[in-house]
């Protein structure tokens, strides 16, 4: 008869939790639902390429890989080697793998907590002990307990934080994903710019020879009487002015392979890359029209919009500790004084208990929680707008840059086929004595600076295009 009233404590014991899990599982939570924020959207760019009405040329996209559309082995290498051993990625992967388990944090607040434990202890009080309850000599106490204890979430604050880490997991996992863009980006960036160094050093490596030669001829042309000290102090001018281009390029070369060498991970003293003085730029064709989702992709975007969302899901945390929380909590075991007696029904013991707790005066903390929290959402909000903005600039700007570096590689393409021409019959002229030996130097310099401009122009429009997949963030595909 005993066991029945106990029996009955626990039945409504275990309706009460179920009722307590179906109120927290049913109910709203607390605070402002998340819409994303509205933006401003122009129907096109203002460079010339259309924005929403239309899809991309298939023939002129770029996959998720773009860096394969150049068409350069030893560049494909390089980006793959940086994708797999930068460790600027490893660092954005690692924050990634946190965000991950603060959701996992997040989520297990939802469950109850479960506790076993076992003690023993044996202990001697002598009769003039203090403090002493029991009779002098050594006394044994085994226990073995077993409790539990869960907070409901009534008022959603637990599943708020939740939806914020989750917000905030969805950010850096953008973040870490715009850390693998800017490190293919800045990969071929440094390629194309070495490249051209290659092509500079050749170009200032000829210029030399030829007004090395032009000084010697003007030095006995001095001796001769029919140059001036000053035509020879022009032309060492001009020769040392070409030497220290030169080491300029140089120097900018080799640095450009340092720095390629530490994006793939590699000490710059282990790592070299072959020159190539006659290198081939290709520029992609950008195309007429680009699709909307372009931008949605961007993951500076993504990652403002998702801190947004995170923002949000904090007010209704703070706004969940106004209301009162709920403790169920449960205990129960053996306890005795000798170890093989210990389970036993006799030694039983348990407890059961819920308690309600709620803030009645905090001095306006959680008042100041709340506007904290919203000030916050209102602060990434402007954020992500300005972001937003912020990439259309971008886009505008490689898209500007682009035009016109076609427009200007087109023009030096056309003062190059030029000055072919005035080569051919400046030599022509030479052959048959109506030219000298130096009109005809000065005329390979001409075309030779004509050459080296066309080069430079199309090498900047080939990082030009690598900065509009970046600023795309990622490139443009047909759906």
């Amino acid at each position: 008869m005993g066991s029945r009233p106990t029996l009955g404590r626990a039945r409504t014991w275990c309706k009460f939790c179920a009722y307590a899990a179906f109120l927290s599982s049913a109910a709203c939570a607390v605070g402002p639902n998340y819409r994303r924020p509205s933006v401003q959207i122009p129907e096109n760019f203002k460079e010339g390429v259309e924005w929403q009405r239309a899809h991309p040329n298939p023939s002129g996209a770029v996959a998720s890989a773009w860096w394969l559309e150049y068409q350069d082995d030893a560049l494909s290498r390089l980006v793959e080697r940086a994708l797999e051993a930068n460790q600027s990625i490893a660092v954005a992967e690692a924050n990634y793998q946190l965000a991950r388990a603060t959701i996992a944090a997040s989520v297990a607040a939802l469950y109850p907590t479960l506790t076993a434990g076992l003690t023993g202890t044996r202990s001697d009080y002598g009769a003039g002990a203090a403090g002493a309850t029991t009779a002098p000599g050594l006394q044994t106490a085994v226990s073995a307990n077993l409790s539990a204890s869960w907070e409901p979430d009534l008022w959603g604050g637990i599943r708020r934080e939740i939806e914020s880490s989750k917000a905030s997991a969805r950010a850096t996992d953008a973040q870490a994903a715009g850390v693998r863009l800017s490190i293919a980006a800045s990969v071929a960036t440094d390629y194309f710019e070495l490249r051209q160094a290659d092509l500079d050093i050749a170009f200032l490596v000829q210029q030399q020879k030829i007004d090395a030669r032009i000084l010697t001829m003007t030095q006995a042309g001095l001796s001769a009487g029919v140059s001036s000290n000053d035509d020879v102090l022009f032309a060492q001018d001009t020769l040392e002015l070409i030497i220290a281009e030169l080491q300029t390029t140089q120097t900018a070369r080799e640095q450009d392979e340092h720095a390629i060498a530490v994006l793939v991970g590699m000490p710059p003293g282990d790592f070299s890359i072959e020159a190539r003085p006659r290198y081939a730029f290709t520029a992609l064709g950008v195309p007429l029209v680009l699709p909307s989702q372009l931008l949605e992709r961007r993951y500076d975007v993504v990652a403002a919009e998702r801190t947004a969302a995170a923002a949000n899901a904090k007010i209704g945390v703070a706004v969940a500790a106004f209301f009162p929380t709920l403790n169920l909590s449960a205990e129960g075991g053996f306890e005795h004084n000798a170890l093989a007696d210990l389970f036993s029904l006799p030694n039983r013991f348990w407890t059961l208990g819920p308690s309600l707790v709620g803030t009645l005066f905090d001095g306006g903390a959680r008042s100041a929680a709340v506007r904290e929290a919203r000030a916050a959402y209102d602060s990434d909000v402007a954020s992500y707008r300005q972001t937003v903005l912020a990439s259309f600039q971008n886009v505008e700007d490689s898209l500007s840059s682009c035009n016109h570096l076609e427009q200007q590689a087109k023009a030096y393409d056309s003062i190059y086929d030029r000055n072919k021409e005035l080569f051919a019959s400046e030599r022509a002229q030479y052959t048959v004595g109506m030219a000298s030996e130096q009109d005809l130097l000065n005329q390979q310099l001409t075309l030779l600076q004509a050459e080296q401009n066309l080069e430079d122009t199309q090498a900047s429009l080939t990082q030009s295009t690598v900065t509009l997949i970046k600023n795309l963030g990622g490139g443009w595909q047909a759906p």
